[in-house]
């Protein structure tokens, strides 16, 4: 197993990348991928592999792989509904993944299949970048999908004293909480019945959204922000829109908040890094990001979350 987030070493290029899911049509990881490339002044081509467009199914994820492989792809990201069967399919898996049970990057090393999840190292990044003394006393997370997972491991990472997890599928929460109780034995991980989130959101220290409500076709807010403490800070994974009703009633509310594009830059990044093995500028590339966004909204495109 890799040690946690070691990239295989600088490259030299050309990069031909690409990603696999479902509904990627819209992705701005490509734009965002090239144009920090070429800024690195770098040779990188970005490919979307889109399930639906290409009439595939998931379960074809290694055939495309392989083929990727044969036709000298560096590497692919992974998204919805892939990450989970590409467990089973790298030769390697960095540590990290293994902890999250998911994969969103694997690297072509040599004669390897080398699998990474930067979904986290996004999330976490975005918490030092976008929250910066921020207390992870008593964190509530709602939402233990495959985001839920990833915020809850870079929150118990960066030090979250006591987190709180809900969701709608209770047997789903317990998973998370159980996979997550393995790894971090001296921190408190527990699941909330429907009943007990309004007193924990008026105890924690901050609040963690991460669920599709508040997406473009999905508007509204998990919670009532009145219950939230003075000081409490609020994040939303959701990044399309970037102010969703959570953080822009947040915001106005007078709490620090962390909008969604961070941990969307931040696994970008970090997947740009272990790729080329040379390091992006994250300032830039969110600078790119935002403008991408505010063309989306202003010009009414985009769509999904990839």
């Amino acid at each position: 197993m890799r040690a946690p987030g070691s990239p295989p070493g600088p490259r030299p290029g050309p990069f031909l990348v690409g990603l696999i899911g479902e509904g990627i049509g819209a992705s701005l990881t490509p734009a965002m991928h090239e144009a920090e490339a070429t800024q690195m002044g770098l040779d990188y081509e970005y490919r979307i592999f889109d399930l639906i467009e290409l009439g595939r199914p998931a379960g074809d994820v290694g055939a495309i792989l392989a083929e990727a492989r044969a036709d000298g792809f560096t590497a692919m990201n992974i998204t919805h509904p892939c990450k989970q069967l590409v467990l089973e399919l790298v030769d390697e898996l960095d540590a990290d993944a293994a902890h999250l049970g998911a994969v969103n990057l694997v690297v072509f090393d040599d004669d390897r299949l080398v699998g990474y999840n930067t979904d986290w190292m996004g999330y976490r990044d975005g918490l030092t970048t976008g929250l910066p003394g921020a207390s992870f006393e008593r964190v509530v997370q709602i939402g233990c999908g495959g985001a839920g997972a990833a915020t809850a491991y870079a929150l118990l990472t960066k030090g979250a004293e006591r987190l709180e997890l809900s969701d709608v599928d209770d047997t789903r929460a317990e998973d998370l909480a159980a996979r997550m109780r393995a790894h971090f034995p001296t921190q408190t991980i527990v699941t909330l019945e429907p009943g007990d989130l309004p007193q924990a959101i008026a105890r924690a220290s901050g609040v963690v959204h991460a669920t599709p409500l508040g997406m473009l076709h999905h508007p509204g807010t998990a919670f009532d922000l009145d219950l939230l403490r003075e000081g409490a800070w609020v994040s939303d994974v959701v990044y399309r829109p970037l102010e969703t009703d959570l953080v822009r009633q947040a915001a106005e509310r007078g709490h620090a908040v962390l909008d969604g594009g961070r941990m969307a830059v931040g696994q970008a990044c970090a997947s740009l890094r272990i790729i080329t093995g040379m390091l992006p500028d994250r300032d830039r590339m969110q600078r790119h990001f935002r403008a991408l966004i505010s063309a989306e909204e202003q010009f009414g495109a985009g769509g999904g979350q990839q």
